[in-house]
């Protein structure tokens, strides 16, 4: 009995010990997976804050894969593809420096001897000139300030005054001021907003910058001025590019943070958010909309676009997938790729060959070198190619991803879930062929304000940052249409106190009326060569794409 009852208490005691074994696995697997999480977060944040910001693929990728299915079907009776071979001839280049100093005025200084001193120190004959050898030099003319005293000259009837029956007064027309009672002119005031909007010279560096010049401007008075001028002067114009772009049937849309210290009832460290909206790339009226909102919430997109019909490039961001009826959203197939390419480099490099990582990269790279060869094709031929060819890469990619299992937290869980949840919005850019494969046109331009913002850091007051979006959206738009910024601002400063609302469409961006010293200069161009469609020698992705057409073409010819 006694044996028995240890032997009970024994196998009580292994079965308590396989528990806690079997217990403490599961604590070991669950602390593994932490670790390999705060792992991959924590070279992520390395990658974000040392890596390049390049966007430019590895050369290492193996593209194998894509082609066993290929290998293994295809039939050996099949004629080969033809092959085309291209060439092309370009101008010769007459030199950068050249090409760089075109369009800037010229001072020539030409230094000769006088006849006294031409004398041949031989004979005595007196020598031609036979020749000249020029240097270039770049001369800065710094900014000047002058102070413009506008006198306006009154002139009165003597013998009307003296006959007492009084006396006509006339004055001499003179341009009405820009700001009564205040030092502003549209020179100055376009001088400031360029400085701080284009350059990224916040206002009280300038005030410094003034003082060392001896002109004693504070940041207070250019504050005003930007904000009166933005709203008496330049909100017409900014509201008829409004209109302008929601006519259009194509355009991109974005956020970023702002901060804006004396929001009423918010604290001075809350953020507000600047929503940029503009054109596509397919337009002939470029517009670049930037528009202050106290939230990132729907309800802005939902009200800007509300008269909008037609298609919008977004990123993943949920606020634009319930817009109103007309609009649909066109993924972003750049950030789809960001997940891949985050991942892959957050792997180590002996783990990188043959992962996933490596095989959505190599998935989204095919998409875009396709995308590359598109370029320049008529919108419904670029549709009908990337239907071709695109559309059954990015076919098999969500199948393929579809088969994943991954941890929702994980790095490629997360690359799995943003894939499969915009899947419908990323593949509607096969609907049309004006359409693009990524919302970089939008990021492009949100970028001036992103780089401004870390120079000015916020806006005093909700009025100030709406100013900001006002000349942002003008400056960006006038960049877009081929203005020089601080030239075509003045412009508008020295029309609009007289022009009428009838008078506004002449000032627009695109008007053949602007003067040429709007217009940057154009420079003589050399003709761009046709580019081969498949550069030999060009690495294992165009060798991919070669390999693509021919397995397409082969299922074509089956």
């Amino acid at each position: 009995m006694a044996n028995e009852a240890e032997i009970s208490k024994m196998e009580l005691e292994i079965e308590s010990l396989k528990a806690t074994v079997a217990s403490q696995s599961d604590l070991i697997a669950k602390l593994e997976a932490l670790v390999e999480h705060y792992e991959e977060q924590f070279k992520l944040a390395k990658r974000r804050q040392f890596g390049s910001s390049s966007e430019q693929s590895p050369d290492q990728l193996r593209f194998d894969f894509m082609f066993n299915e290929a290998e293994d079907q295809a039939d050996a009776a099949l004629p080969e593809p033809e092959r085309e071979e291209i060439t092309y001839t370009r101008k010769k280049r007459v030199g950068k420096r050249k090409e760089d100093l075109d369009g800037l005025p010229v001072e020539r200084i030409d230094y000769e001897l006088p006849e006294s001193e031409r004398g041949c120190p031989k004979c005595g004959e007196l020598m031609p000139d036979i020749g000249v050898s020029v240097r270039n030099e770049l001369e800065i003319v710094p900014a000047k300030v002058v102070n413009v005293e506008h006198a306006v000259h009154a002139y009165a009837c003597a013998k009307c005054d003296k006959a007492g029956e009084g006396t006509p007064v006339v004055k001499a027309e003179a341009p009405a001021p820009l700001i009564g009672g205040s030092l502003a002119s549209p020179s100055a005031v376009a001088h400031v907003a360029t400085q701080k909007y284009v350059s990224g010279v916040p206002i009280y560096r300038q005030e410094k910058m003034f003082a060392h010049s001896g002109v004693i401007l504070s940041r207070q008075t250019m504050a005003n001025w930007i904000v009166f001028c933005a709203h008496n002067y330049l909100l017409p114009i900014y509201r008829l590019l409004v209109a302008s772009l929601l006519q259009e049937s194509v355009a991109h849309a974005d956020e970023t943070k702002v901060q804006v210290l004396r929001e009423p009832g918010r604290a001075a460290q809350a953020q507000s958010y600047e929503w940029l909206y503009r054109t596509s790339g397919d337009t002939k009226k470029p517009v670049v909309i930037f528009e202050y909102q106290e939230t990132r919430g729907q309800v802005h997109p939902n009200k800007f676009l509300e008269d909008f019909k037609g298609y919008l490039h977004t990123d993943g961001y949920q606020s634009y997938h319930n817009l109103p009826s007309g609009i649909i959203v066109v993924g972003c197939w750049v950030h789809c790729r960001r997940y891949w390419e985050n991942l892959y480099y957050t792997l180590a490099e002996n783990r990188r060959g043959g992962s996933s990582a490596e095989r959505g990269l190599v998935y989204c790279n095919l998409l875009f070198a396709f995308e590359h060869e598109f370029d320049g094709l008529a919108p419904k031929e670029r549709r009908k190619q990337r239907l071709k060819y695109s559309k059954p890469v990015s076919d098999e990619f969500f199948e393929w991803v579809g088969s994943l299992h991954a941890l929702p937290k994980s790095l490629l869980g997360q690359a799995v879930h943003y894939a499969l949840a915009q899947r419908k919005y990323l593949e509607n850019v096969y609907l049309d062929g004006r359409l693009e494969f990524s919302n970089n046109r939008a990021e492009r331009s949100v970028r001036p304000f992103v780089q401004g913002r870390k120079q000015w850091l916020f806006s005093c007051t909700p009025g100030g940052a709406e100013a900001s979006s006002i000349f942002y959206s003008i400056i960006e738009t006038a960049k877009e249409n081929g203005l020089i910024p601080y030239q075509y601002i003045k412009h508008l400063l020295e029309m609009r106190p007289s022009a009428g609302s009838d008078a506004l469409d002449a000032l627009l961006p695109w008007s053949g009326s602007l003067p040429d010293i709007c217009r940057t200069p154009a420079k003589p161009q050399n003709a761009k060569p046709e580019k081969p469609k498949h550069p030999a020698g060009k690495g294992p992705l165009y060798q991919a794409l070669i390999k693509l057409r021919e397995r397409f073409a082969q299922k074509e010819g089956s």
